[in-house]
């Protein structure tokens, strides 16, 4: 018992969850967390912070996809797209609280499987639509939630766009620990954790947070209005970009790659003219630049845990308590999977780390193909959602808290850690049983 409260993994987590419940930057409280966690490690100051470093080019990818997909997002701005779709939405809705979640929730969906620009629309289309919100009296909780419900079912459930990165991952981690299966066959159970947290969607939509909530009308700061909203030339040039921007990813399994070429289509075919590219550029810095930085951060605190050697360690400390059930065994693995997200904040990171650990286990316990399918992604799925430091909370954030009336902690990450986390704990044990 001991040994698992000086877990540094432990410690750290525990740490960042506290502080950046008392508000504190999650910038500044993944580094306060990772300094103590690799103190309680055995490491000197200057080893973690050499460590804390040189790990943060882990994320180097996801951080410069997050630039480019900004700069991306800013162009749909530059060209009224975004004007353009938050009109269409806003006048279509009229009283209609449902409707415009279900239509946020939907255009999340296609951020991650259709139009791979992730959170990257998310600060360009929400603030025009605050004003709308406040009218309607809708809490912002039950927008996130539907936000962060878009943002991750998808890519577990879904083989396209990210889904298709994501289960690729787990069906490659799962063969080179001589578990054979195809990318194909990965969703063919995943989407069980996608159910679950379709219920965990429909209790806060409609229950957790359906009673009106006021919010003052603040002043957004907005992009200038263009007087004409209808479909030009300059927006199919853009849709066209978000198609081959879709395809260049699928194709080449490159993010950075895919938003290079739809920028290049964009300002190629001058659907924006060359003298605006700095300051298109400067604006993607300016939208996700913040949330590039926490993921490079995230990657460094994920580099002093594995070097404090913790993940071993927590592991070593449960496995004994696995072995006597295959349902304890599970609810381990996902308690472990749980805290190692909620640290390094990316499922993606988090899926090789718990396949070298999990896997011989499953195997000597006896668990089926589809269970450790189910393990590893619920695992690996398990603290995305409500992680101060992921981009599933990190992205909704960004634009309900324009005018600044939206927490990021209280009002993102604690509702979608609650709705989301235990459906998929609760649809993963349910799934073990029937899979066995």
């Amino acid at each position: 018992m001991i040994s698992f409260i000086t877990n540094p993994i432990i410690i750290s987590v525990v740490l960042l969850c506290i502080l950046c419940l008392c508000r504190v930057n999650v910038l500044l409280a993944l580094i306060v967390s990772s300094v103590i966690g690799g103190l309680a490690g055995h490491l000197n100051l200057n080893e973690v912070m050499n460590v804390f470093i040189a790990g943060m080019g882990g994320n180097s990818e996801t951080a410069l996809s997050y630039i480019l997909l900004g700069a991306f997002a800013a162009s749909m701005t530059h060209t009224g797209l975004a004007q353009l779709l938050s009109k269409k939405i806003a006048g279509s809705i009229k009283s209609k609280k449902y409707l415009l979640i279900f239509i946020l929730t939907g255009i999340a969906i296609l951020s991650q499987n259709l139009i791979p620009i992730h959170i990257a629309f998310i600060p360009i289309l929400i603030p025009p639509l605050l004003g709308v919100m406040n009218k309607l009296n809708i809490d912002r909780r039950a927008v996130a939630s539907a936000l962060a419900f878009g943002l991750k079912a998808p890519y577990i459930a879904i083989p396209a766009g990210f889904g298709l990165i994501f289960q690729g991952l787990i069906a490659e981690n799962l063969t080179l620990n001589g578990i054979h299966i195809l990318k194909s066959d990965i969703w063919k159970y995943t989407w069980i954790i996608g159910l679950g947290m379709f219920v965990g969607y429909l209790i806060a939509i409609f229950v957790s947070y359906r009673k009106p909530r006021t919010y003052e009308n603040l002043e957004v700061k907005l992009p200038e209005e263009k007087e004409d909203l209808h479909l030009n030339k300059n927006h199919y040039i853009t849709l066209t970009a978000a198609i081959l921007t879709l395809v260049v990813q699928l194709w080449t399994n490159s993010l950075p790659l895919g938003a290079l070429v739809g920028l290049t289509v964009i300002f190629g075919f001058r659907a924006i003219d060359h003298d605006k590219m700095d300051k298109l550029i400067n604006e993607g810095v300016g939208l996700m630049g913040y949330v590039a930085f926490v993921m490079l951060v995230a990657a460094g605190f994920a580099n002093v845990m594995k070097t404090t050697g913790g993940v071993d360690s927590l592991i070593s400390t449960v496995t004994p308590f696995m072995m006597s059930s295959k349902i304890i065994a599970a609810c381990l693995m996902l308690f472990v999977g749980l805290f190692i997200t909620m640290g390094i904040g990316t499922s993606f990171g988090t899926i090789p780390i718990l396949a070298v650990l999990y896997i011989p286990i499953c195997v000597k316990l006896g668990f089926s193909v589809p269970s450790m399918v189910i393990l590893l992604a619920a695992a690996a799925a398990l603290g995305d959602a409500g992680s101060p430091a992921s981009d599933t909370t990190l992205g909704p954030t960004s634009g309900l808290n324009a005018d600044n009336q939206h927490n990021h902690v209280w009002d993102t990450c604690v509702p979608t850690f609650l709705h989301y986390n235990i459906p998929i704990v609760l649809s993963a044990i349910i799934s073990v049983i029937i899979f066995k």
